[in-house]
């Protein structure tokens, strides 16, 4: 029995994720009810995951333009000029529910996923990066959870033979029944070499290369639209089942074919598959589509055109090749061992056209159906305003500097990361020059002397308690991450997760954080030219922490000036940039104090002074007037201190110079923003002094490096003291200890 004798029931609409409203549309779109294989194309292309129904209306607003950006949002990923002929290509996506389900095959096709992107433009991948959100250590399902996800990202990424140099990795309750998975790709490219997906040439042979098409990942699209509830495990079919060695034939092979003339146009096959892909390979071009689904390679017997259609197997791509060419293409892919097949044409019908076994089984307006996709303007209300807390009350406001400085260290979050990172190659290709662990990755431009710094950042806690605040700072972070290193930041991309976005507080959340996150991207000269949006990240009626990832990409013209996290030098003065109020508010300090449940509000952000200080600080790293440098971010001044003194094995004498009046624990552990530690030889610290105070940025000596612990000194009293190996052993230890338990 064919697909398209099942009849169009209400039930059947709504398994399809439609509303009556949006079925009303589908009728007076196509004039007569749609049979089984349409609807289910259009409920692919009108789900949340395709088509942005809810939040297109707000993503607009973001900043997308800049001299140096040569494609901003709409293709596979973002693209900006570094010079020299050169480009770079990046976007990051996400795998969330995937990877609640079946984690490691969740996040390895994240990985393959968001790769094929890059590369489909014509850029060859260079870095790999990932931002993980897990629940509760003590959640029973967690621990599972990471050791998949991990395994999965190291598994894709080192098959493949790309670095995966930075990212990182929050747990929270929130996540419990939802953890996300947000991979990002970098990918060179010469500017006169770059591909794009829009189809041109009425007849011009539509190509299929790649893999075989299976039954794995039909509704992806679909679930990934939708909150999980108690039957979330059923899903599991929904899952895509990755081959990292496919995907890198796949990768050569087109890499191969790029360097000829042949391609007219080219398209991933992510999220809904081969339906996608053509689909938006001809709305963008104008054209009509001809498909014949007998050609499609096929991995299982007697597949329908629904389930061809909406297959989400991996590693596939969809072309336009210039008439003529196919047989010099067929070579190449064969060559590589992969599937090459004509599969349709493209006509001048404005509609795409499905033939299975000699009739057709579907036809739908390609225009009409791109043109008529809903775009909702969801109600939402403000996130009520938290309270302002002037300082730290109860025991902990009392604790020794040095005792809360360790158990801090020792938290989930700040807890090295480590044992995630040394499981993926951070060091194939030979050019990544500065490893995980530090405010930014650094990757050599092959072959020359310039770097990219790479990033991913976001403060969810923030996002929770003041969404403009928390969209702000989210871009700043990932801009000062960047910055620390001397580089120039060029432009970001970004990953939207939220929850449902028909309940109006969550909406607001997502609307609240898009206008932060637009207002400094403006003010930072920090466009978004790509990303992704992930919503109904809902476990029965539980939303996860709205979660904005920004990945952000930097250009620095000669590495050899790049500055790192650790210190270099015994005798060296510690130099904060930045004011600092003590602000403790939303702080990971304020969390230590179990009994405190409020929301309070995050530290404010002014986006010229974040601008001032980041500017002036990369001035000076390109001067060669720092010797280290780290943004001060989780955890406040004395954690970033920390890390700095552990990653150059390194001590340090701090001498708190609080100009602005406030307690000690807050002056050490609040999160004031536009902060930055650097250290400098003695003689060159009045110099640095002098010219913060000529470009009015607030600059003051607060230690000293040398010996093998953190001293905390005040008013000539010590006041904390902890060795370097005691520190280590806590901060390296915890994630080790938990995986191992």
């Amino acid at each position: 029995m064919s697909d398209n004798t099942v009849k169009i029931t209400p039930d059947t609409i709504a398994e399809h994720g439609l509303n009556a409203e949006e079925y009303a549309l589908i009728l007076e779109i196509m004039g007569r009810e749609p049979n089984y294989t349409e609807l289910g194309i259009f409920s692919v292309m009108w789900s949340e995951h395709c088509s942005y129904k809810s939040s297109k209306k707000w993503l607009k607003t973001l900043p997308t333009e800049a001299p140096w950006v040569i494609c901003g949002p709409g293709e596979n990923a973002g693209i900006i000029d570094i010079g020299d002929g050169q480009a770079a290509v990046f976007k990051m996506e996400s795998h969330n529910h995937p990877s609640y389900i079946e984690p490691y095959q969740g996040a390895a096709t994240g990985v393959g996923g968001i790769m094929r992107d890059v590369f489909t433009m014509g850029a060859r991948p260079i870095a790999n990066l990932n931002a993980l959100r897990f629940g509760s250590p003590d959640h029973a399902k967690t621990r599972h959870l990471v050791g998949g996800v991990v395994a999965g990202i190291g598994g894709y990424g080192n098959c493949m033979g790309i670095p995966t140099v930075g990212g990182e990795c929050e747990f929270h309750s929130a996540y419990n029944g939802n953890i996300l998975v947000n991979a990002m790709t970098v990918g060179l490219a010469d500017t006169d070499k770059i591909f794009y997906s829009e189809a041109s040439g009425i007849g011009k042979p539509v190509i299929y290369v790649g893999a075989k098409t299976g039954r794995d990942g039909i509704h992806g699209a679909t679930m990934a639209s939708t909150e999980f509830n108690a039957d979330s495990e059923e899903k599991r079919p929904t899952v895509q089942v990755g081959d990292p060695f496919t995907e890198k034939l796949l990768l050569e092979a087109c890499m191969e074919l790029m360097a000829t003339d042949a391609i007219v146009a080219i398209q991933d096959m992510g999220a809904a598959g081969l339906t996608s892909s053509s689909f938006e390979m001809a709305s963008k071009g104008g054209m009509g589509v001809d498909l014949d689904l007998d050609n499609v390679p096929q991995r299982e017997e007697g597949m329908t055109a629904y389930e061809m259609m909406l297959s989400e197997s991996q590693e596939r791509m969809l072309m336009v090749l210039e008439p003529g060419r196919e047989d010099e293409a067929r070579k190449i892919f064969e060559k590589w061992e992969l599937d090459f097949a004509v599969v349709g044409k493209l006509t001048d019908t404005g509609h795409m056209v499905l033939r299975h076994k000699g009739e057709i089984v579907a036809d739908l307006p390609i225009d009409p159906l791109a043109e008529a996709s809903p775009e909702y303007d969801r109600p939402w209300v403000e996130t009520e305003p938290a309270e302002y807390l002037a300082t730290m009350l109860g025991e902990i406001a009392k604790s020794a500097p040095d005792d809360v400085l360790k158990a801090m260290m020792a938290t989930p979050d700040l807890a090295s990361k480590r044992w995630i990172w040394e499981q993926y190659d951070h060091m194939v290709m030979a050019d990544t020059v500065a490893r995980p662990g530090g405010d930014a990755a650094l990757v050599r431009v092959h072959g020359t002397n310039k770097g990219l710094a790479i990033t991913s950042d976001c403060t969810p806690r923030y996002c929770l308690a003041d969404p403009v605040q928390g969209g702000r700072q989210a871009v700043a972070e990932a801009w000062r991450n960047i910055t620390a290193t001397g580089a120039t930041p060029l432009a970001c991309t970004d990953n939207l997760n939220f929850g449902n976005p028909e309940k109006p507080e969550i909406m607001g959340q997502l609307v609240g954080c898009i206008q932060g996150m637009g207002e400094a991207c403006t003010s930072l000269d920090f466009p978004i030219v790509s990303g992704n949006v992930s919503l109904y990240n809902e476990t029965e009626g539980n939303a996860i922490l709205p979660t904005p990832v920004i990945g952000g990409v930097g250009l620095i013209d000669d590495i050899s000036k790049a500055a790192t996290l650790a210190f270099k030098n015994h005798g060296e003065f510690i130099v904060l940039i930045g004011d600092n109020f003590g602000h403790i508010g939303q702080s990971i300090y304020l969390s230590l104090a179990t009994d405190v449940q409020k929301i309070y509000t995050p530290p404010a952000l002014n986006l010229h002074r974040e601008r001032r200080n980041g500017d002036f600080v990369r001035e000076q790293i390109l001067d060669g007037a720092v010797t280290a440098c780290h943004d001060i971010s989780d955890g406040g001044l004395l954690v970033a201190i920390a890390e700095m003194a552990l990653a150059g094995n390194i001590g340090c004498k701090v001498e708190p110079n609080m100009v602005h009046e406030c307690p000690l624990n807050d002056w050490l552990f609040g999160e004031d923003q536009a902060r930055y530690i650097v250290t400098t030889s003695e003689e060159g610290a009045g110099t640095l002094i002098a010219a913060a105070r000529n470009a009015d940025v607030s600059a003051l000596i607060i230690g000293e490096t040398g010996g093998n612990a953190i001293v905390i000194n005040q008013e000539m009293t010590q006041r904390g003291n902890i060795s370097l190996d005691d520190l280590r052993d806590v901060h390296e230890g915890w994630l080790p200890s938990y995986m191992a338990g």
